[in-house]
């Protein structure tokens, strides 16, 4: 057997337990370069992936008020499948504060109006299916809802009976005039309600907050008791009414 000087020994260990180190400190980039190459093309794929994603799904294009219109739904994007809540109804609508709004008008629609069946409701439709700078677009950005469109065709008026248009316009004016009536509209669609004001609007955000508060309020919110007939609610009613007349 080859004997090995102490020295050399040592010089072999000693090189042995720096390697060990090296690895125990995360160091394989070195040691295993196309494992690290692979994993920064597949991190490119993805990127690549998610970019072409968002290509296919924001138009550019802005609807009536002022939102991006949007070509799919539960992609990715800002418009989803949303429930509503005490009805059977789920409505494509943008997330966050503009889910709130058109959620609570549809919850106060089928409590004090009529009752809504899971197909009575319908949100975004793709903007190749909508008139572009009319109040139908709002549709395709996901901020707007068309209620029971078979029993409101659009040019009709007189669909609704004096109480439920007395509910209507407390409800606008409940949400401060950020949502607008299409059969107030020169040409009348009263099946459709839409977001009146722009994303940087702050009346949204105030109303979003309200309504964020009444979800966690007993007895507040859509549901609750009100008095449509209160001179308050009333006033208030009539001058959103005035203030949004064509």
């Amino acid at each position: 057997m080859t004997s090995i000087p102490r020295r050399s020994a040592a010089k072999r260990m000693l090189g042995l337990a720096g390697a060990g180190a090296f690895l125990a400190a995360g160091g394989t980039t070195l040691l295993n370069p196309p494992a690290a190459a692979a994993d920064v093309h597949r991190l490119r794929r993805k990127a690549e992936a998610l970019r072409a994603a968002g290509e296919n799904i924001h138009s550019r294009w802005t609807s009536a008020n002022g939102w991006e219109m949007q070509r799919s739904v539960n992609g990715g994007g800002h418009i989803w499948t949303r429930p509503v809540p005490g009805t059977r109804a789920g409505i494509d609508v943008r997330i966050g504060v503009v889910e709130r709004v058109l959620v609570h008008l549809v919850q106060r629609f089928h409590y004090e109006i009529r009752e809504l069946g899971a197909d009575d409701v319908t949100g975004w439709c793709d903007p190749g299916k909508v008139r572009k700078g009319l109040p139908e677009s709002n549709l395709a950005s996901g901020t707007a809802v068309s209620i029971l469109p078979g029993h409101y065709p659009r040019g009709a008026t007189g669909g609704f009976h004096p109480l439920a248009t007395a509910v209507l316009r407390d409800v606008l004016a409940e949400l401060d005039g950020t949502v607008r009536w299409g059969g107030d509209d020169g040409k009348p669609d009263e099946s459709l309600f839409y977001l009146d004001v722009g994303p940087q609007d702050t009346r949204l955000e105030r109303v979003g907050d309200r309504l964020k508060g009444w979800r966690k309020t007993p007895g507040a919110g859509a549901g609750s008791a009100v008095d449509i007939g209160s001179p308050d609610r009333r006033s208030r009613a009539d001058e959103l009414r005035a203030r949004q007349a064509d």
